[in-house]
C-alpha cells in the first residue's frame, strides 16, 4: 500500500526526493511511518520502479525517466510561455485578492446601515435637547449686560486685592509675634481660636 502511494507520488512530482522528504510530505496526509517509507523506497529501487543515487551518506530517489515521453524544444518553449502566462495571471489574481481583502477590512470596520440610523436618531435627539435649551436661554428676560458683567469682574478684582493685602498684613504681624513667642505657631493659633 505505502509503496504504491510513494510510487504515485514520485511519478506525479517527477523530481528527486530523499526518504526524509517523502516522509515529511506524506506523513500528515497519509500517516506513514518513517521506517515504512524508507523500506518502501528501497524496495521500489530494487524492483527498478524508481531510480536511486547516493550522494555522500544520503540516498536520493526519483522516478524512472524512461516512462515519460521525450519533450522537444518547441514543447519546452510552449510550456515556458504557458508558465509565464500563468505566472502573470497568478500575480493579477493575487493583486485582486489583496484589493478585495483591503476592501473587506474597510467594510468590516465601518458601521452598518442600522448602526448609522441608530446613531443619527441619537444625534437628532441630542440636537433637539440643545435647541430647547437654547430657546430657554434666548427667551429668558434676566440677561446680564456686558456692563454689569464688567462691573462684577472689577469688584471681584478689588476684593481679591484687598483680601491679599490684609492677609499679608496679618501674616507679617503674626510672624513678628512668633519671633518672641515661646510656643509653636500651631499652639499660638489655637490660643487665638483661629
Amino acid at each position: 500500500m505505502s509503496a504504491t502511494l510513494i510510487l504515485a507520488y514520485l511519478n506525479e512530482k517527477n523530481r528527486p526526493y530523499s526518504a526524509q522528504d517523502v516522509f515529511c510530505n506524506l506523513q500528515k496526509q497519509h500517516g506513514l511511518g518513517k521506517t515504512a517509507v524508507v523500506k518502501a523506497m528501497e524496495q521500489l529501487a530494487v524492483e527498478g520502479k524508481i531510480k536511486e543515487k547516493i550522494y555522500g551518506k544520503q540516498k536520493i530517489y526519483f522516478p524512472d525517466q524512461s516512462q515519460f515521453k521525450d519533450v522537444n524544444d518547441a514543447d519546452l518553449k510552449a510550456m515556458d510561455g504557458q508558465i509565464s502566462e500563468l505566472s502573470t495571471e497568478v500575480q493579477s489574481i493575487t493583486q485582486s485578492c489583496r484589493e478585495l481583502d483591503t476592501e473587506l477590512k474597510e467594510l468590516s470596520s465601518s458601521l452598518t446601515t442600522e448602526e448609522v440610523a441608530s446613531q443619527i436618531k441619537e444625534l437628532k435627539a441630542e440636537c433637539s435637547g440643545y435647541r430647547e435649551r437654547l430657546e430657554k436661554i434666548k427667551s429668558a428676560t434676566n440677561h446680564v449686560t456686558p456692563e454689569e458683567k464688567e462691573k462684577v469682574y472689577k469688584e471681584h478684582n478689588t476684593y481679591v486685592k484687598e483680601w491679599k493685602k490684609r492677609k499679608r498684613l496679618a501674616s507679617d504681624m503674626m510672624n513678628a509675634i512668633l519671633e518672641g513667642y515661646p510656643k509653636s505657631k500651631k499652639q499660638f493659633l489655637v490660643s487665638l481660636n483661629i
